[in-house]
C-alpha cells in the first residue's frame, strides 16, 4: 500500500509541473522538453517492476503477413503504446480505445509521450499526429502504415462497432483533462432495426453513439493541413446523427429564467457571465463544476472567480448551487435521481463549457465539445421544456478565403476546416441546428476573439488573440491581416446574459464580436500607446516571433510557440487573420432594444489595462524610457544658487530634454522623462549630466502647501553625475500662487542641490527665459519620424491641450481659494490664516 501512495505522490508532483509549464508556467519550450525528457528517459521496465513487460512491447513492424496477422499486430503495438502512454497519466494505464487528453493527458505529456515512444518502441510520432488523435489504437495504425504494413490497415472497423452494454471508450470516455477524475462510461448501442425496417426509439435519458462509417483510424491525406482527414469527416457525419435521436419537445414559457444551468462557470466567459446572471436578473444558478464533490466544486468556482477579480461573497453562494459533474459523461456525470429533478425543475440552459486547444485534433475534443453540447440539448429537451443558449464561436466561419460572416450566413464547408477545434464546434452548431427541427429553442452566441475586461484588465492567457496581441506588443512586429474579429469580455458577457434572459431573443444566432479592428487601427492604437510596429507578411512574422521566443522564451506564450510550430494551428491563424469582418446587424438592434452599451471597437484605450496586467504577468512590454521618445522637446532654464539660507548668487544654468514613451505614460503616470546637463560652478567646474530625471505634472493632484496658497504645477528630480563621478541630487517645484505674475509663475523654478545621501547644500532659483518658451516648448516640439504627418499633427495637439489642461487647473486653484477667503464672513480667523 505504501508503494500505492508513493506512486501517487510522485505522478501528482510530475502532473503539478506539467500543468504548470501548459499553462506557462514553467520556462522551457517544447523542443527544450523533448531534448530533456529524452536525455532522461528511462528504459523500458520489464514485467517483474511493474512496468511494460518485454513481451508486451513488439517489433514496429512484425514479420507476419495476412490480413488477420495484421490485425493482432495492430492490437499488440496499440498495447504497447498504451502500455507507455499510462505512465503519464493519473489512472497509470491506458485503453488502447481511449483518448490520451480525455484520460486526463497534458500538453506536456504528450511531449513526453512521443519521447518515450521514441526511446523505447523506436516509434518516431509527429507531436502533431498525437494531437490529432490520441488513441493507441490510432497511433498504431499510423505507424504501421507509415513503415509499409498496408494489410495492417484491411478490417480495423469491426473492433469499433460496440456490442449491447459493452463499453466504447474513444465515444464516452468521461475521463477528466488536468482539472477533474477519470472515469470509463457505459453506453448501450443503439438497438438492431425492428421488422418493419424502423428502428425503435431510444432508451429514456441514454444517447446513442453510431459507429462512424469508416475506421477513423485510416490515414489518407492526399493533401496535408489543407482539407480535413477522411476519418475526422465521418465522425463528424456520424456525431450530426446524433442529434435526430433527441427528444420531441414543445415551446418554453416565454418568461425570464429563474432557475438556470449553466456550464463552465470557472472559464473566462463563463465566470463573468455567472455574476451578469446574478446581476442582471432574479434567477438562481445551477454551476456544473468540475469536480469530485461539492466541496471541491464550491472551492474550485471561488477560486475561479477570484482570478479573473470577480467577487467571491455570500450573496452569491447563496443564489449560486454547485452541481459536481462533467460535461463529457453521459447525464453530465449527474446521478439519475438529480438528472430527472433538474429536467423538470430548470427553465433554462446555457452551455458555455468547452475545451479550447488549438493543437489536438476532432477526435480528441468531440467528447467536450459535440457530444457534451448534445447533452445539454437532451437535458433542455427531456421533462418541462428548455430554451438552449449554446456559446459557439466565430470559428464555425474559419475557412481560408471565406467571404462573408454574417449571423445568417452559411457556415465554412466542414471539409475545408482543418483544426480539430474549429471542427467541433461546428460540428455543434450544426447538430443543434438540427434539434431545432425536434421542436428544441436553440441560440447560437457566437464570439470572436475574447479580450480582456476593460475595467480591471483580466484576461484569459490561453485565448489566441490575447496571445497575438501579447506578441505584437512584445516584439513590436504584426502580420499583415484584414480584420481581428474581438470584443471585450465585459461586454460579450453582457450581451450574452440580456439574451438569456430576454424570450423574444430567443431561438437567434447572434455574432457577439464588437467592432472589428483592421491592421491600420491596430497600428495606430499600438502608436499612440508608444509601441511603434513594423508589418510584416505573415511567413515572415511568424519565422521572427518563433526566432525571438527561442531567444527570449516567454513561458507564458510557451502555448503561442506550440501553435506557431503546428501546421495544422497555422491553418487556422491563417483563417483567423485573413478573413472578413464579421457583421452583427441583429445583435446591434437587440443591444439597442435592451438599452445596453452599444458595440464600440476594442482600441487602445479599451486595452490600456489588459495591457498593464499583461505586462505584470510577463506577456507583453509597456514602453520604457528607453525606447524612441514618442515625443521630445527642449528647455533651458537660467538663474542662481547659494549656500541654504545665503544669497543666491552663483550662475546656474540647465539645458533640459523633456520627451514621453508613449500617451500612456502621459495618461497614467503624469510623468515626463528628461535628460540633459546642469552647469553650475557652485556644485563641479564642469557640467553635471542627468543619468535619471523625471516631471511630474501636477503632483498629488495639485494639493495645496503653505495654508493652501501654494499649488504645486510641476516637480522635477534628477540623479546627476560630476566629471569626477560624483552623485548629485536635485529637486525642484514649480508653484502656482494668487499673483498677477502667472506667465513667470509658468517659468520659474525653486531648487534644491545636495550630493547623494546628503541634504540640500544649495537652493535658488532658475527660470526659463521668455524668449526660449514658446520657440521650444511649443515650436520645437519633435514627434517620432515614424509617423506620418497627419499622426505627427495629432500627437503635439494631443499633448498642448493636455498640458495646457493641466496647468490651467493648477492655476485656477489658488486664486480660487483666495476668492473664498474674499467671500468668508467669519467675524475670527482660524489660527492658520493669521499670516495670510
Amino acid at each position: 500500500m505504501r508503494e500505492v501512495n508513493e506512486d501517487a505522490s510522485a505522478y501528482a508532483g510530475q502532473r503539478a509541473t506539467a500543468e504548470a509549464i501548459e499553462r506557462g508556467g514553467g520556462g522551457l519550450s517544447v523542443d527544450a522538453l523533448l531534448a530533456k525528457v529524452r536525455t532522461a528517459a528511462a528504459p523500458v521496465p520489464t514485467g517483474s517492476d511493474g512496468g511494460v513487460a518485454a513481451a508486451a512491447v513488439p517489433d514496429v513492424v512484425p514479420d507476419v503477413e495476412g490480413p488477420a496477422a495484421a490485425v493482432r499486430d495492430v492490437e499488440a503495438l496499440a498495447a504497447a503504446i498504451a502500455a507507455v502512454a499510462g505512465r503519464h497519466l493519473s489512472e497509470g494505464h491506458l485503453s488502447p480505445d481511449v483518448d490520451f487528453f480525455d484520460a486526463g493527458g497534458t500538453s506536456v505529456g504528450a511531449v513526453e509521450l512521443v519521447a518515450a515512444l521514441e526511446d523505447e518502441l523506436g516509434m518516431e510520432i509527429a507531436l502533431d499526429d498525437v494531437f490529432a488523435d490520441a488513441r493507441p489504437t490510432s497511433l498504431a495504425h499510423r505507424r504501421l502504415s507509415t513503415a509499409g504494413a498496408t494489410a495492417a490497415l484491411s478490417a480495423p472497423a469491426a473492433s469499433r462497432t460496440p456490442t449491447p452494454g459493452t463499453t466504447w471508450a474513444p465515444d464516452t470516455a468521461g475521463t477528466a483533462t488536468s482539472e477533474g477524475p477519470s472515469a470509463s462510461v457505459t453506453m448501450a448501442s443503439p438497438p438492431p432495426p425492428s421488422a418493419a425496417g424502423t428502428r425503435p426509439a431510444p432508451a429514456p435519458g441514454i444517447l446513442p453513439v453510431p459507429a462512424p462509417r469508416t475506421a477513423p483510424a485510416v490515414a489518407v491525406t492526399p493533401a496535408p493541413y489543407a482539407t480535413a482527414r477522411p476519418e475526422d469527416l465521418d465522425q463528424i457525419l456520424a456525431d450530426l446523427a446524433l442529434a435526430d435521436r433527441l427528444p420531441w419537445t414543445g415551446d418554453p414559457e416565454p418568461l425570464p429564467p429563474r432557475r438556470i444551468l449553466l456550464t463552465g462557470a470557472t472559464g473566462f466567459l463563463g465566470s463573468h457571465m455567472l455574476l451578469d446572471l446574478l446581476r442582471h436578473s432574479d434567477a438562481h444558478v445551477y454551476c456544473l463544476v468540475r469536480a469530485a464533490d461539492e466541496e471541491a466544486a464550491l472551492g474550485r468556482l471561488g477560486e475561479a472567480l477570484k482570478r479573473y477579480e470577480l467577487p467571491w461573497s455570500s450573496e452569491i453562494r447563496r443564489r449560486v448551487t454547485v452541481l459536481p459533474g462533467d460535461i463529457r459523461r453521459p447525464h453530465l456525470g449527474l446521478s439519475d435521481e438529480r438528472w430527472t429533478t433538474l429536467t423538470h425543475e430548470l427553465d433554462s440552459v446555457v452551455g458555455v463549457a468547452a475545451a479550447v486547444d488549438f493543437l489536438r485534433g476532432y477526435q480528441s475534443l468531440r467528447q467536450s465539445n459535440v457530444i457534451g453540447s448534445l447533452t445539454l440539448a437532451e437535458l433542455a429537451a427531456t421533462g418541462r421544456p428548455k430554451p438552449l443558449h449554446h456559446i459557439s464561436s466565430i470559428a464555425v466561419f474559419n475557412e481560408v478565403g471565406i467571404t462573408a460572416m454574417g449571423e445568417d450566413d452559411p457556415l465554412a464547408h466542414v471539409d475545408r476546416l482543418v483544426a480539430g477545434y474549429d471542427q467541433t464546434k461546428w460540428a455543434a452548431e450544426v447538430a443543434l441546428r438540427r434539434a431545432r427541427d425536434h421542436g428544441l429553442i436553440v441560440t447560437a452566441l457566437r464570439p470572436g476573439g475574447i479580450g480582456g475586461h476593460t475595467r480591471t484588465g483580466a484576461y484569459n492567457p490561453q485565448d489566441l488573440s490575447s496571445g497575438l496581441l501579447s506578441a505584437f506588443g512584445r516584439f513590436r512586429t504584426v502580420p499583415a491581416f484584414d480584420h481581428l474579429n474581438a470584443a471585450p469580455v465585459d461586454w460579450v458577457s453582457r450581451v450574452a446574459v440580456g439574451v438569456v434572459c430576454e424570450p423574444d431573443a430567443w431561438g437567434y444566432d447572434y455574432n457577439l464580436t464588437g467592432i472589428p479592428n483592421t491592421l491600420d487601427d491596430v497600428v495606430r492604437d499600438m502608436a499612440l500607446g508608444g509601441m511603434h510596429v513594423r508589418v510584416q507578411d505573415w511567413d515572415e512574422w511568424r519565422a521572427h516571433a518563433l526566432t525571438r521566443l527561442e531567444a527570449e522564451p516567454v513561458p507564458e506564450l510557451a502555448f503561442l510557440t506550440r501553435v506557431l510550430q503546428s501546421p495544422t494551428a497555422l491553418r487556422l491563424c491563417e483563417a483567423t487573420l485573413k478573413g472578413p469582418a464579421a457583421t452583427a446587424e441583429r445583435t446591434a438592434a437587440l443591444v439597442e432594444a435592451l438599452g445596453l452599451r452599444p458595440a464600440a471597437r476594442y482600441d487602445a484605450q479599451a486595452q490600456l489595462r489588459t495591457f498593464e496586467r499583461l505586462a505584470q504577468d510577463g506577456l507583453a512590454r509597456l514602453p520604457h524610457k528607453d525606447d524612441q521618445p514618442y515625443l521630445w522637446f527642449s528647455e533651458t532654464t537660467e538663474g542662481g544658487v547659494g549656500p541654504v539660507g545665503a544669497p543666491a548668487d552663483t550662475p546656474c544654468s540647465m539645458a533640459l530634454t523633456l520627451s514621453l514613451a508613449s500617451m500612456y505614460q502621459l495618461v497614467k503616470e503624469r510623468r515626463v522623462d528628461v535628460t540633459g546637463e546642469l552647469t553650475c560652478a557652485a556644485v563641479h567646474p564642469e557640467p553635471l549630466v542627468v543619468e535619471h530625471g523625471d516631471v511630474w505634472i501636477r503632483p498629488e493632484e495639485g494639493i495645496p502647501q503653505r495654508h493652501g496658497m501654494r499649488h504645486r504645477l510641476l516637480s522635477y528630480r534628477l540623479a546627476l553625475r560630476d566629471a569626477e563621478g560624483g552623485r548629485w541630487w536635485l529637486e525642484g517645484h514649480k508653484y502656482a500662487r494668487a499673483r498677477r505674475d502667472v506667465w513667470r509663475q509658468t517659468r520659474a523654478l525653486t531648487v534644491e542641490i545636495g550630493r547623494e545621501g546628503a541634504p540640500a547644500a544649495l537652493a535658488g532659483e532658475l527660470v526659463v527665459p521668455a524668449d526660449t518658451y514658446l520657440r521650444d516648448q511649443v515650436d520645437g516640439i519633435k514627434v517620432d519620424p515614424r509617423l506620418t504627418s497627419q499622426e505627427k499633427r495629432a500627437a503635439k495637439l494631443t499633448w498642448l491641450a493636455w498640458f495646457g489642461l493641466e496647468m490651467g487647473r493648477g492655476l485656477l486653484g489658488p486664486f480660487a481659494r483666495a476668492a473664498a477667503d474674499l467671500l468668508d464672513l467669519r467675524r475670527t480667523t482660524t489660527p492658520s490664516e493669521h499670516h495670510r
